[in-house]
């Protein structure tokens, strides 16, 4: 799997979710190799979809293709400023991955000087962290050569999500995400109260 997340302050909110609806039905049709996407706003204005290919290739011939262009020319008058591109070959799927059915989106941005390790301890605690939250489906985690990575994680609820946040964890869990926060570093954390899921219909 391939994951390109795309990113920009945005000056017209109701623009970027029309602009999304329009890929579904006009481009997303001849996407081949395209998996899915989530995508949102945050409360600060900031969008930001992350985009999931079968391969860098199926992405690459996507962007190539004259209707995702023209549809890329009008969404861009949507944001205030640059939007950037991060490419992450490097990817895997935690627990159940992403789900259609999430109310809520966390994306967790940042570098890392060991992702290897990251996603050995993801793998790690996988299991348990599913039992103690059920409310957390899964993630998507990509990195790149530089170690910076990108996290997507889905809850069935926000309010859940908060609630167990604040959960006293087993000590050797606890031990566990110690390690694992000392490894991220300047994260980012990105909500998206309302996320705009979409999946491949092929």
């Amino acid at each position: 799997m391939f994951i390109q997340v795309i990113q920009g302050k945005v000056a017209d909110a109701a623009g970027i979710r029309a602009a999304m609806d329009r890929w579904v039905a006009e481009v997303e049709p001849g996407a081949i190799g395209f998996l899915g996407s989530t995508a949102g706003l945050t409360d600060d204005g900031t969008f930001v979809a992350v985009a999931r290919f079968e391969s860098a290739e199926a992405a690459q011939r996507n962007s190539d293709r004259p209707e995702q262009g023209t549809w890329w020319a009008e969404t861009e008058k949507c944001f205030d400023g640059p939007v950037t591109f991060m490419d992450c070959a490097d990817t895997f799927t935690w627990l159940n991955g992403g789900s259609d059915d999430a109310k809520f989106v966390q994306i967790i941005e940042g570098r890392s000087d060991d992702t290897g390790r990251m996603r050995s301890l993801m793998e790690q605690y996988g299991k348990r962290i599913s039992e103690l939250r059920p409310e957390i489906i899964g993630a998507t985690f990509g990195t790149r050569d530089d170690g910076s990575y990108v996290e997507t994680v889905y809850f069935t609820s926000e309010a859940t999500a908060r609630e167990h946040e604040q959960m006293q964890l087993p000590d050797d869990l606890a031990s566990v995400f110690a390690e694992e926060q000392q490894l991220m570093q300047d994260a980012m954390f990105l909500d998206l109260h309302q996320p705009m899921l979409v999946s491949a219909h092929h």
